[in-house]
């Protein structure tokens, strides 16, 4: 009799188990259907009483959009008409001209222009103003619209009206398959230490860096640098391939886990390695993210190699495609994923916000700490640490507004017209006739700029007149202004060393490409250089893998 009624009780309490399960699911099946009713049946009744006619696909395209930046900003819809943005995204590839372009007053102007596509063939140049694409104006025309008529299926014709130098001109153009190389430079730093610069993880780029690291053995490499600095990820399998040139077949490279299990897998090395046994140095910084980070954090973790710069971004979660309708794709975050030593570095908690919607990093209090093969600590939550950090010198106010308002860029357009050949990457430097050359040109340009020192002291006011100081005190205000006031003159010779830099840096890009602009700026790179400094100290390098030494091993 106790037995019956232990089974009747076992049965009743799975029985409600059950049922809540159920009525817990259809809560959330009938919720959404709830929502996509109204949903529908609002839009129908727009449509219908609205006092303008209604734009569906910018109207949904918006809705969208604003729905998915509530998730993550890694979540996104590409309707049938941003397709190949999403190509271009996943493979490097577009059918197009080969160039970049920027907004300038009423027209867009080419900034870049890639090396052996059709705008390079063509003759075109950075500093060109786009005026018509097949005869239709571009005035006012956001560029973005501009790119999108660029674009188009390779081996089509594009007609273009450009303007230099105040003259008009036409270019006919058959569009081609652009495909952005992800290895723009690599070469020898000096004897035995071999550099690579990788700038993103596309379709097939693991090829590229292994043609790069294979030359450089064959050039007689004993040391390899692989420069991950502002590399923003993209395909995941791409960057077991990547640590895979390094460590041979069965290593765990990362791990992925999120709310579908069979879709949770782990991913290892499986071929034999290009060499196991080069000392390596990974140079990383705050915009090293995602695929970047699994390679930078693998080689940290198995201590293949010293992680050498600034701390990296913190994106840890990982996105898949999905069709959709009429031609459209959802990029959908699905997963986190884990490197070897089992950490996420994830560094932004989006799943939970803080009143306002804005998005908090990790607390310190749920910072875990692991270990590397070699009993290295190493921590989650907060992107990639590096074995060395190394600061880079910040851009002055005068140095970033000269940049940023184009006054640099139009320089150098000037300045490659005036001047058919200079000096090869590396031997190139402004000297002062260049340099005096520029002040002028800054000013008859009327540039004026306030300093950061102005902008806090406006700032300083604005709360002083709310706290009723202002009036009191008004003497030492204007005291203080008049003394802040900046020498433009006085300040191009102060910052001298930085703006001649980027005057360089852009310069050089007009003769030499991407290619030239990273090779002239190797010796200046304080990172680079501080690599280059702790790969061929064999004390220090082995002793950091080791952890048996501390970062202030090496002598500055």
């Amino acid at each position: 009799m106790k037995k019956r009624y232990l089974t009747i009780l076992f049965a009743l309490l799975f029985a409600s188990v059950f049922t809540a399960f159920v009525l817990s699911n259809e809560s959330k099946d009938f919720k959404l259907q709830k929502n996509l009713d109204i949903f529908y049946s609002l839009v129908r009744e727009l449509n219908a009483f609205y006092v303008d006619d209604l734009k569906p696909d910018e109207l949904f395209k918006e809705s969208i959009d604003e729905m998915l930046n509530d998730l993550d900003p890694y979540t996104k819809y590409y309707p049938e008409s941003e397709r190949d943005d999403f190509t271009f995204m996943t493979t490097g590839k577009y059918g197009g001209i080969g160039s970049l372009i920027r907004q300038d007053d009423d027209y867009t102007v080419l900034t870049r222009i890639y090396k052996g596509f059709p705008a390079d063939k063509a003759g075109l140049k950075a500093g060109d103003i786009l005026k018509e694409i097949d005869g239709e104006s571009l005035k006012g025309l956001d560029p973005g619209k501009v790119s999108d008529r660029l674009k188009g299926r390779s081996d089509t014709e594009v007609v273009l009206t450009l303007e230099r130098q105040g003259k008009e001109f036409r270019k006919t153009l058959m569009r081609k398959r652009v495909a952005i190389p992800p290895v723009p430079y690599y070469g020898m730093t000096d004897n035995n230490t071999g550099y690579i610069r990788f700038t993103n993880f596309t379709q097939d780029c693991s090829s590229d860096v292994r043609n790069a690291l294979t030359d450089l053995l064959d050039s007689n490499a004993e040391k390899i640098i692989l420069d991950l600095r502002s590399n923003p990820g993209g395909l995941l399998n791409e960057a077991v391939e990547i640590v895979n040139l390094f460590m041979g077949p069965g290593h765990e490279v990362v791990s992925t886990r999120g709310k579908v299990e069979k879709y949770d897998n782990t991913y290892k090395t499986t071929r034999k390695a290009v060499d196991e046994d080069i000392p390596l140095a990974v140079l990383i910084n705050s915009n090293t993210a995602s695929a970047s980070e699994i390679v930078a954090g693998a080689i940290q973790d198995y201590d293949r190699g010293v992680v050498v710069g600034l701390r990296s971004y913190g994106k840890g979660l990982v996105q898949i495609s999905r069709p959709l309708s009429y031609n459209g794709t959802l990029k959908v975050t699905t997963a986190k994923y884990y490197i070897p030593s089992g950490r996420c570095i994830q560094a932004l908690d989006f799943a939970h916000r803080n009143e306002d919607g804005s998005v908090g990093h990790i607390p310190d209090s749920l910072i875990s700490e692991f270990t590397t093969k070699n009993g290295r600590i190493v921590k989650d939550g907060g992107g990639i640490s590096p074995d060395y950090k190394v600061e880079t010198t910040k851009l002055s106010q005068l140095s970033t507004q000269l940049y940023i308002r184009s006054v640099i860029f139009d320089f150098a357009t000037e300045f490659f017209w005036n001047n058919p050949e200079i000096a090869q990457p590396g031997s190139f430097e402004i000297n002062d006739k260049i340099y005096k050359d520029f002040i002028a040109f800054v000013k008859e340009q009327d540039f004026t700029y306030e300093s950061a020192t102005q902008n806090e002291l406006e700032r300083l006011k604005t709360i002083a007149k709310r706290e009723k100081y202002y009036e009191k005190n008004s003497e030492l205000f204007n005291e203080l202004t008049l003394a802040l006031n900046n020498d433009l003159e006085n300040d191009l010779e102060l910052f001298r060393d930085q703006i001649s830099r980027l005057l360089e840096d852009e310069i050089m890009g007009r003769y030499f490409y991407e290619e030239g602009v990273i090779k002239h700026t190797l010796d200046a790179d304080k990172q680079l250089q501080r690599a280059i400094k702790i790969i061929n100290d064999t004390n220090a390098y082995a002793s950091t893998l080791k952890g048996t030494a501390g970062l202030l091993t090496l002598k500055n």
